[in-house]
C-alpha cells in the first residue's frame, strides 16, 4: 500500500491513545479539497482528516497520526481519532431539463449516480471500488500500528454513545444531520474487505 505523505505542520497538538478510525468524504473533488487546506486561513487550516482517498484510489496522509486533527467539535472525540477522508461529491441534485446532477458547491456530476433516499436526499455520488479497496487496507494498517479493533458498526445512521466505540465509524454515526459516509458506501463489502487478510 503506497502512501503519499504531504504531511502538514500547523501546531496541532497530540491527541491521547487512538481508539477509533473515523471515515468521511470531501464533499467535493479531492483537487478543490486540497485547495481549500491551502488557501483557507491564511494557508493554515483550523482542522484536518488524517488521511484523504482519492476516487482513483491513491492516499494521502496529510496529517500525522497522533495529532489532534480538530475534525470535530469536540477534543472528546479528536483526540482518540484518526480521521480518514474519502473523495466523493456526496448528495447530489438533478439539474432540471440537464443530463447532469450538482452538489452542494455547484460541482457538475455527469456519471451514473447511486439512487437511495436517505436524510432528505435522494441522489449521491457513487465511492469507487478501488476507494473501499485502499479504505479497508490503510484501516486494516492502523488498526494494527495503533491497536485499534478492526470492527465496524456497519451503518451510517446516527448511534447514542457512539464516542466511546472502539474500532471504525462514520461521521454520521455522530449526527443526524451529517451525510458522510453517504448510502453509496458498500458496508458489507467493506467488511468482508476487512475480515480478509
Amino acid at each position: 500500500m503506497e502512501v503519499i505523505e504531504k504531511v502538514i505542520e500547523n501546531n496541532f497538538k497530540n491527541g491521547n491513545k487512538k481508539t477509533q478510525i473515523v471515515l468521511t468524504h470531501t464533499s467535493r473533488n479531492l483537487f478543490d479539497f486540497m485547495m481549500a487546506i491551502k488557501l483557507r486561513f491564511g494557508g493554515k487550516p483550523i482542522k484536518l482528516p488524517h488521511y484523504l482517498i482519492g476516487k482513483d484510489g491513491k492516499i494521502l496522509k496529510i496529517l500525522d497520526d497522533d495529532k489532534n486533527g480538530k475534525y470535530f467539535n469536540t477534543d472528546k472525540v479528536n483526540n482518540k481519532s484518526i480521521v480518514i477522508c474519502l473523495e466523493n461529491l456526496g448528495w447530489l441534485e438533478k439539474q432540471p431539463l440537464k443530463n447532469y446532477h450538482i452538489n452542494w458547491i455547484g460541482s457538475i456530476y455527469r456519471e451514473k449516480v447511486f439512487d437511495r433516499k436517505w436524510r432528505d436526499y435522494f441522489f449521491w455520488d457513487p465511492y469507487t471500488e478501488i476507494q473501499l479497496e485502499k479504505t479497508a487496507e490503510l484501516c486494516k494498517e492502523l488498526s494494527k500500528k495503533h491497536e485499534i479493533l478492526t470492527q465496524c458498526i456497519g451503518h451510517n445512521t446516527k448511534i447514542k454513545g457512539v464516542d466511546s466505540y472502539v474500532g471504525i465509524i462514520t461521521r454520521s454515526n455522530f449526527d443526524e444531520f451529517a451525510t458522510d459516509i453517504s448510502p453509496a458506501f458498500d458496508f458489507e463489502k467493506f467488511i468482508k474487505l476487512l475480515e480478509n487478510e
